[in-house]
């Protein structure tokens, strides 16, 4: 499967990742200085008219009808109000991948290293968050980095969110909660993965939690049924320790965009 950002951005499952990361940042944040590292931060801010979201036109299936919505919930206010910032009159143009909105987020007491492996979203990445305080990118492996560049103490947000181009991405996302969790026991790590089939994503689910020590948080979106394992037919959330405080918002936002975007859709979110 081949996830990249720019073909994809805008769509169900950057919804459910952005508000939960944005619902995430916020938590962290209220109990002090934060670092935040992202494994895979693609090139941070995507064009909508641009030829690689055209051709997909997932955009129009995912931000564009929730910026539309009448009955959207409060959990999905936050990244509503970040991608009308970006496009102030008219339709989305213009959506804020998690580096831009990591970077509007950051106080002066926090910080945020942007990772991406590809030389030319690199580039981007580098010219989208140019002049933003406390934010460094690398041109590197973001698994290896992530474990690299944990503070051994503090808050740390950890997001893995790769484009499943590697054969071993899931069990490299296993490795990197393991051993992030292992440098700092306080690191909070949120991981994305797509949907294809039950036995790919149970297999990833018991790995994940024969490998960390305390509770996960699962948030599952099901837009069609897991019946054609050679589709994304949804998305799911893995969070490291899992809040519990935080169900009720993630429930609010897989169950709507299941429900309103999705054919069959349903969503659930339990304890790993």
């Amino acid at each position: 499967m081949n996830y990249r950002h720019a073909f994809h951005a805008g769509n169900f499952a950057d919804l459910v990742k952005h508000a939960a990361l944005l619902a995430l940042l916020e938590r962290l944040q209220a109990s002090g200085p934060l670092a935040v590292i992202d494994t895979h931060a693609g090139r941070g801010l995507y064009d909508l008219a641009g030829p690689e979201a055209q051709r997909s036109g997932e955009a129009a299936a995912g931000i564009v009808q929730l910026i539309a919505a009448k009955d959207a919930p409060p959990a999905f206010t936050a990244l509503k109000l970040a991608v009308q910032t970006l496009n102030p009159s008219g339709p989305p143009r213009s959506y804020p991948g998690s580096p831009w909105l990591i970077a509007q987020t950051l106080r002066a007491t926090d910080r945020y290293l942007a990772c991406e492996l590809r030389p030319d979203e690199h580039a981007a990445l580098r010219e989208t968050l140019k002049g933003k305080a406390n934010v460094r990118t690398l041109c590197a492996d973001g698994y290896e980095a992530a474990v690299r560049e944990t503070p051994t103490a503090g808050a740390v947000l950890v997001l893995i969110d790769p484009p499943f181009e590697r054969a071993d991405d899931y069990e490299a996302i296993v490795r990197t909660v393991q051993a992030v969790r292992r440098r700092n026991p306080a690191a909070v790590v949120l991981a994305w993965l797509p949907l294809k089939d039950l036995e790919t994503f149970d297999a990833f689910r018991r790995a994940l939690e024969d490998a960390v020590d305390g509770p996960g948080l699962i948030a599952e979106t099901r837009m069609r049924p897991l019946d054609d394992p050679m589709r994304m037919n949804g998305c799911a959330l893995a969070l490291v320790p899992g809040p519990l405080d935080l169900a009720p918002i993630l429930e609010a936002a897989c169950g709507w965009t299941a429900g309103a975007l999705g054919d069959r859709g349903f969503a659930r979110v339990y304890r790993l």
